[in-house]
């Protein structure tokens, strides 16, 4: 993880060698926790969203457990470098609690055992116990007062036996820790007793004194006797029997003051130093977010609901306006409108025919027609073939998972491939739905493409062969400057200027844009939650508003315009002189004008579906890759999980231990062997720092 740290500005910083252990133990680690807590809002880590898998080993066992969440990496990290809190003197005692209030939530399954809540509450006790001996000493050097020091001491004791009992109630640690709790136990004792039985000489209790220091020689005599293989109290031993010598000769010689016994020693006072206290982030100082710029996943959730509304606002209006263009063009298309005034002399083609004729021809005609509907079963098997690519994917891994589930039954620990591709089966299920409609769109284009395409070849023809292709009529009485057909050209003109609002209006809709981010960050800030229908609602009537009341005085003013046009072509017809002939001649006209009607919408058909074709190749690139990298997760995992598998399995015995005859045991005399009066010693493994002991391998792994 990059960050923004100079690695001259980092050095400039470390002042000491114990700088540097806190800027590399610690420093670094809490830097990784704070932007985890800082990202988890912003990101949905998951196994079935954005799928990272985080592997962290067991300290005391050779297991792994595999996570795609970071509510389970935070406090595998915190826990990781817990041993470190105290070195780098962080108020980070709690950091263990944390973990066990919260690490059960963060799996649907056992964590190992180095980060249960058995173990990590029992380390919480130790780091406790470990935090006292630390103030301890402090006074001790710092030459502070024997009452105080011997009530630290006593506390620290205190601590150190609580934990003891944790692990022998709990047993979760490595038995090696079992002796250091107790030597440490015995050794704040007998320091707590020794430096109240000064106190005591300092009060003229000779009798106390010699009864502390007596009690305080035992202590450590037992841990000498014991526990010698894990610390070494000879300096101790000494100072303690040194002081108990003296103290014996002067109460002999000198003062002959009666030594209590020791259930009769009034207790040593506690005094603690330490305290649990909850974590705070950010852990680091002077954190910065490296993805301060990304907003959180409920905006995001918001922006896309929000989006999704305002195109379906904008499909909704530009959809009325075009349905409304096409109802004139159809009503204009049975009425032969415009030709049908400008065919006056019944022999020519008449000029809005050939315009309509030069526009067919200038986007290509039927050969743009014919190579866009060619285009499309290639472009709907592209995206065919990339769907069907990535459920196999999900499709093999998860019969591979349903066989080592089968064959590992309970020990195939972690989540089963058919919960887990739900989401991204619906998915694809929605995609296969999406096609089989475009598939439908498809043919329905085709079927009106076949029924159309001769008239739209006519169309393409040259003004001579489409002139031909026109039944001539008898040349009709002369109507122009007829006040009729005056009311007809401005009826229409005034429709045109309709319509080319409406494209213009159709244009400042698709180009409306506001950033939400805003204001559903306001609201997340100020409530802790966002009303995204009722924000979203009111903005968009708040930008549309206008629009949507420009789109009904469009439609309202058509609809009076059609209904006027109607009217005045009546009135034309009963003055044109009416034939077969020219009957006839109308009727191909209006064919010509339908024909370029489908032409134009056709063409636009088939270019949205080309688009749409296209988009919907770069989302299912999308989730295939979203497919293949959640397949490669689950194969890292599962090989991760056999190795762990194949280990375990290679560790347990082959078959239960056969005991040997008696005949084979027994001496010939028929007598049993003399127990050895030696015990067995304990392994020498030597324990400097419990907590270090405990989470050293998952340091590593950071």
């Amino acid at each position: 993880m990059k960050t923004k740290l100079t690695t001259k500005e980092f050095y400039q910083g470390l002042g000491s060698p114990v700088d540097t252990v806190q800027a590399v133990f610690f420093f670094f680690p809490c830097r990784y926790y704070d932007q985890l807590c800082s990202i988890e809002p912003k990101f949905p880590f998951s196994e079935n969203q954005v799928c990272v898998t985080f592997t962290w080993k067991d300290a005391f066992d050779k297991g792994s457990l595999f996570g795609g969440s970071t509510i389970y990496q935070k406090p595998s990290i915190l826990g990781g470098n817990c041993c470190m809190y105290y070195i780098c003197k962080r108020k980070n005692i709690g950091a263990f609690q944390h973990i066990k209030d919260t690490v059960l939530s963060a799996l649907n399954r056992e964590p190992t055992v180095d980060i249960s809540p058995d173990t990590v509450g029992t380390l919480s006790l130790i780091m406790l116990a470990q935090a006292q001996e630390v103030f301890f000493l402090k006074a001790t050097r710092d030459k502070m007062k024997d009452g105080i020091i011997a009530k630290l001491a006593n506390q620290a004791a205190d601590y150190y036996g609580d934990a003891y009992k944790q692990c022998q109630y709990k047993d979760t640690l490595p038995k090696e820790v079992f002796p250091v709790l107790a030597a440490k136990h015995c050794i704040m004792q007998a320091n707590a007793e020794y430096h109240q039985s000064i106190l005591a000489k300092q009060q003229k209790k000779f009798g106390e004194e010699i009864g502390r220091l007596q009690h305080a020689a035992d202590l450590v005599k037992t841990v000498a006797s014991r526990y010698d293989e894990y610390i070494n109290v000879k300096d101790l031993v000494d100072k303690i029997n040194r002081a108990l010598t003296a103290a014996k000769k002067d109460n002999d010689f000198i003062y002959h003051d009666r030594v209590p016994d020791l259930k009769d020693l009034e207790s040593v006072g506690k005094a603690s130093l330490v305290k649990s206290t909850p974590v705070v982030v950010p852990l680091s100082q002077k954190f910065t977010d490296l993805f301060e710029k990304m907003v959180p996943l409920q905006v995001q959730q918001s922006l896309s609901v929000y989006n999704q509304r305002k195109a379906d606002q904008v499909n909704r209006l530009i959809a009325q306006m075009r349905e409304a263009t096409n109802l004139a063009n159809g009503v204009l298309a049975s009425l032969n409108l415009p030709a049908a005034i400008e065919d006056v002399s019944g022999d020519t083609v008449p000029q809005s025919i050939l315009n309509k004729s030069k526009s067919v021809i200038e986007q290509g005609g039927i050969q743009t027609v014919d190579q866009l509907i060619k285009d499309l079963p290639e472009l709907l098997q592209r995206n065919k073939e990339i769907l069907d690519e990535s459920l196999r994917l999900l499709d093999e891994e998860e019969t591979t998972d349903n066989d080592l589930r089968t064959k590992f039954k309970e020990r195939w620990q972690r989540t089963p491939s058919n919960e887990l591709y739900k989401p991204l089966r619906a998915e694809g299920a929605n995609y296969h739905n999406i096609l089989n409609k475009a598939v439908q769109a498809d043919g329905q284009v085709k079927e009106r493409y076949q029924s159309h395409r001769d008239t739209i070849a006519l169309l393409c023809k040259p003004e001579s062969e489409l002139n031909a292709a026109i039944p001539s009529a008898n040349p009709a009485k002369t109507l122009q400057g007829n006040e009729v057909v005056n009311v007809l050209r401005t009826l229409l003109a005034n429709l045109d200027e309709v319509k080319k609002e409406r494209e213009q209006l159709e244009n400042d809709l698709k180009s409306v844009n506001f950033d939400m981010t805003s204001k559903f960050l306001t609201a997340l800030a100020q409530d802790g939650a966002i009303n995204e229908e009722a924000i979203s609602e009111a903005e968009l009537d708040r930008i549309y508003g206008s629009y949507k009341q420009k789109v009904q005085e469009s439609l309202k003013k058509q609809e009076e315009l059609l209904k006027n046009i109607q009217n005045a072509h009546q009135d034309f017809s009963k003055m044109k002189q009416s034939n077969n002939e020219s009957n006839l001649r109308e009727e191909v006209l209006k064919n010509l004008a339908v024909a370029n009607d489908n032409f134009v919408e056709l063409v636009a058909n088939l270019k949205e579906g080309t688009k749409f074709y296209n988009e919907l190749t770069e989302i299912l690139l999308k989730f295939q890759n979203k497919c293949s990298d959640i397949v490669f997760a689950r194969k890292t995992e599962r090989d991760e999980l056999l190795k762990d598998l194949q280990q375990s399995i290679a560790r347990e015995p082959s078959a239960p231990s056969i005991p040997l005859p008696t005949y084979q045991t027994t001496p010939a005399g028929g007598s049993k062997p003399a127990a050895s009066s030696t015990p067995t010693p304990a392994p020498r493994t030597m324990v400097v720092n419990i907590s270090a002991l405990s989470f050293s391998s998952r340091l590593s792994k950071c």
